[in-house]
């Protein structure tokens, strides 16, 4: 009873192992790369892959360095420096990036712009200067090269113009060479001392400036207003109270200011015959009774006649007030035939100029014929006997 079987199992075949404690040296391998533990034997049977325990430890036991965290049973052991695996993922290999993938690029090779920062605004106070400078410079340029306003200021040319309208004047054409024609209202500076003796308005700053630049109807240029009624070559006269005539023919006026006749019977420039220089104008107001125009300075230089030069355009249109808004076009009787002396001369110039070749030609074929001798002309097949 008191014996102690020696060599006893402890519940698997093979030799009961000493457990080896931290810091004891592993046991020398054997020859045939066996390890020997010290007071066992080899064990009698090692058991199926897979059911052997690693060396030096107990077939299905894990054995634990001190000091270190159980594995739960089951558990994959995780190599050192990679993230645990979620079960069931796929085990990512070492060394390999496993960080998102950047996005992916355009159609057009090449990355997504990124989302432009919020730019600050300028303030609209701070671009208001600016606006304004283009403004006076556009208005600037129109009104040296393209339109121009005016403001009537006195009754001459009633019913067409009332005082105070504004009209636009056209300064383009004549850049491009065009001349006033007969019919149409035009702006034209003094010729020289029309405006002697009428009052001159004294605008303040703030309208000289906008006059200058044409936001407003320039207060100090001495301009007039008129209708051409011949222009040079023509031949304008007046008798009695008309009607007035331009190369013989009589015009029909219905612009004239009602109550007035075409022609003033007065002694002082009323009553006229004139031939209009070339390069000139006749002018004279619709309103014939309340009107200096080239009949009463028939004794300055020029005989009452405008420059060309001195026109500053054609008023075509009436823009203010709005209630009198209206074009200004050339009246029907100035289109009659034969007011135009260039025209109605063109056909008798066409048709002398047609005529002279064939005048020559006859007169040539005339004198050859005349040199020719007589009777050299033989006939038939016979011969002079």
């Amino acid at each position: 009873m008191g014996d102690v079987a020696v060599g006893a199992r402890s519940g698997h075949d093979g030799p009961e192992e000493r457990p080896r404690h931290s810091g004891e040296p592993a046991p020398a391998p054997s020859a045939g790369g066996v390890n020997a533990a010290p007071d066992s034997a080899a064990p009698e049977d090692a058991g199926t892959p897979g059911e052997q325990g690693a060396p030096g430890q107990a077939p299905g036991v894990n054995s634990q360095v001190p000091g270190a965290n159980p594995q739960a049973p089951g558990a994959n052991p995780q190599t050192p420096g990679v993230s645990p695996q979620a079960p069931g993922a796929t085990p990512q290999p070492a060394g390999e990036d496993t960080t998102a993938p950047a996005p992916a690029p355009g159609e057009d090779g090449t990355q997504p712009p990124e989302p432009a920062k919020g730019k600050k605004q300028k303030s609209f106070w701070k671009e208001l200067p600016l606006l304004i400078g283009i403004a006076l410079v556009l208005a600037l340029v129109i009104k040296t090269f393209l339109v121009q306003a005016f403001s009537i200021p006195s009754d001459s040319m009633q019913n067409t113009l009332q005082q105070g309208d504004r009209v636009l004047v056209d300064k383009l054409t004549p850049w491009f060479g065009s001349e006033p024609e007969r019919g149409e209202v035009v702006v034209f500076k003094d010729p020289g001392h029309w405006l002697d003796g009428e009052p001159t308005p004294d605008p303040n700053a703030v309208q000289r400036v906008l006059g200058w630049i044409g936001l407003m109807p320039s207060a100090d240029e001495k301009d007039l207003i008129k209708r051409v009624i011949g222009v040079g070559g023509d031949t304008v006269e007046c008798k009695g109270t008309g009607p007035v005539k331009v190369n013989g023919k009589a015009l029909n006026e219905p612009y004239v200011y009602a109550g007035n006749t075409p022609c003033t019977d007065d002694d002082q420039g009323g009553q006229f015959k004139i031939k209009v220089p070339e390069g000139k104008i006749w002018v004279m107001g619709d309103h014939r009774q309340n009107s200096l125009d080239s009949r009463y300075h028939q004794n300055q230089p020029g005989g009452g006649a405008v420059p060309v030069d001195n026109v500053v355009g054609r008023a075509f249109v009436i823009a203010w007030p709005p209630t009198r808004w209206g074009t200004l076009p050339v009246p029907d009787t100035f289109d009659q035939p034969g007011i135009s002396q260039a025209m109605s001369a063109a056909p008798a110039a066409l048709g002398l100029a047609g005529a002279v070749p064939i005048v020559l030609w006859r007169r040539r074929r005339a004198a050859a014929t005349a040199a020719s001798p007589v009777g050299t002309r033989v006939s038939g097949g016979g011969t002079a006997g």
